[in-house]
């Protein structure tokens, strides 16, 4: 058994760095929702499209069926889900052509929470899924559109996209929508709406109030805090000298506007993101979220840097995350965008069986269902591993004892056997080496089999724990580590 060191796959990202969220995928349009002890990221499956002589093409956005769903609850461990199979024939909404600009939200309704996935059918309208669980399985409740240009007061809304939606702490919902820019009228569009949702929440009471939103381009985002209701949004490439000097915004940023009522009158207060292209490069449209997690408030946002780190440039985007301070004033301020991100809240447990498909850097491996359903919220694994390949799991804490074994639950990726082993490394790739697993053995293609090995090193404390695959023709779903 080889236990020197292995030259690492390339990771699209620093090792240290939490931003983007995750690269085995790419995603964008992030809208969180805390549910519980958990967020979870919902995010417009962005995938590569390719010409007809196998080059990637430019994003067109026009075949985008699916949703993408991790989640945390450490802020910087992700767990892969999968993808929600929202829309075309072949997806849970046939009546939709595209699931873009994802929002979810949780409601308990006769006794039990209920979970809404809302998305935006191109620019043409809004559906909305719905599920038991945070990941599904989700279903179309309606059959059709949830918002459409037969909508009241929506006919000349342009784009008929990009919702928001919140749930009031007396149980009231609300959904926020819309954007384009009419022609002439970029200072004052008129294309931004909000309308109350009826109790079940696939459904909407009223008619869809018109919002005055200066500068609107896309992207309606609503949060509470203090008691106040802030309206978030995206400007428009439009923006001329005087919108600078009266709101301080250029193109393409996030403003934000406050009220006392959750249907407004929304008045401007600031700008409170720039565009992500002033920072990390790449000029792309902005789309964020902002929420509140364990008193923390956190910005998630889309950049072109893992693109950028691919060498493609043509329009896929990432999710980033990054915190900030609500201040004593209600003031929110320019919000930071960094790689760094994020501090961790809550240290894994070493000693609890981990999800090989949470983690906070991989490379040179992938993700899939199980079973190869392609249903989001079954059992995820970690497939088509590299030699060289590895995780990054931070913040393992052994503090509960000393572990003497580790566990691995392991298949074969097909018909044949699986060759090489896994290091098992803490604080660096080239860390002390606490357990070698060889995987000589692993034979069966169809059953995960739980192979352990003892640990060579003791170890306590809380470390970064990284595994390190030397082989290949292998699939894992879990780790951990045994005591005796």
């Amino acid at each position: 058994m080889d236990t020197g060191k292995i030259a690492l796959a390339k990771a699209c990202k620093g090792l240290e760095d939490t931003n983007p969220l995750m690269t085995q995928r790419f995603g964008a349009d992030p809208y969180a929702m805390v549910y519980k002890d958990r967020v979870y990221i919902y995010m417009t499956a962005d995938a590569f499209e390719y010409e007809t002589d196998g080059s990637i093409k430019e994003n067109t956005y026009s075949k985008i069926h699916q949703i993408n769903v991790i989640s945390t609850n450490d802020m910087v461990n992700f767990t892969d889900h999968g993808a929600v199979n929202a829309a075309s024939q072949t997806g849970i909404a046939k009546w939709a052509g595209n699931s873009w600009a994802p929002a979810a939200a949780w409601k308990e309704i006769d006794g039990k929470d209920r979970f809404f996935l809302y998305f935006a059918d191109g620019g043409g309208g809004i559906g909305v899924l719905q599920a038991d669980s945070p990941t599904g399985p989700f279903r179309d409740p309606l059959g059709k559109g949830l918002v459409t240009r037969e909508t009241p007061n929506c006919a000349d809304v342009l784009w008929l996209f990009d919702p928001a939606v919140l749930v009031d702490d007396d149980g009231r919902a609300y959904l926020y929508f819309g954007g384009g820019v009419p022609d002439g009228k970029a200072a004052a569009p008129g294309t931004a709406r909000v309308v109350e949702l009826g109790a079940d929440m696939v459904s909407i009471a009223g008619e869809p109030q018109a919002m005055d939103v200066p500068y609107l381009f896309e992207d309606s985002g609503i949060h509470k805090a203090g008691g106040k209701y802030y309206y978030t949004y995206c400007t428009n490439w439009n923006v001329d000298a005087a919108g600078t000097e009266r709101y301080g915004f250029h193109n393409g940023e996030i403003a934000c506007m406050v009220s006392d009522a959750p249907m407004g009158p929304f008045v401007y207060r600031e700008t409170i993101l720039r565009n992500p292209s002033r920072v990390f490069g790449l000029e792309s449209n902005n789309h964020h979220c902002v929420f509140c997690f364990q008193d923390q408030w956190y910005i998630a946002y889309h950049t072109r840097i893992l693109e950028k780190a691919m060498g493609v440039e043509k329009g896929y985007r990432c999710t980033h995350i990054d915190a900030f301070a609500m201040q004593e004033d209600g003031a929110i301020g320019e919000i930071s965008q960094t790689l760094r991100g994020r501090k961790q809240v809550r240290y894994v447990d070493a000693y609890q069986e981990n999800p090989a498909v949470s983690f906070a850097v991989m490379a040179g491996a992938g993700t899939a269902a199980e079973d190869r359903s392609g249903q989001c919220g079954g059992s995820m694994v970690l497939t088509d591993i590299e030699r060289g390949g590895f995780i990054r799991v931070a913040g393992v804490d052994f503090a509960k004892g000393a572990p003497k074994l580790f566990a691995m639950a392991l298949r074969c990726a097909g018909n044949g056997t699986a060759r090489g082993a896994v290091q098992v490394r803490i604080d660096s790739p080239e860390g002390e080496l606490l357990a070698c697993l060889d995987l000589t053995d692993l034979t069966d293609g169809q059953k995960f089999t739980v192979c352990g090995t003892q640990l060579l090193t003791p170890v306590q404390g809380v470390h970064d724990l990284y595994l390190i695959f030397d082989g290949a023709g292998f699939e894992v779903r879990s780790w951990r580590f045994v005591e005796e």
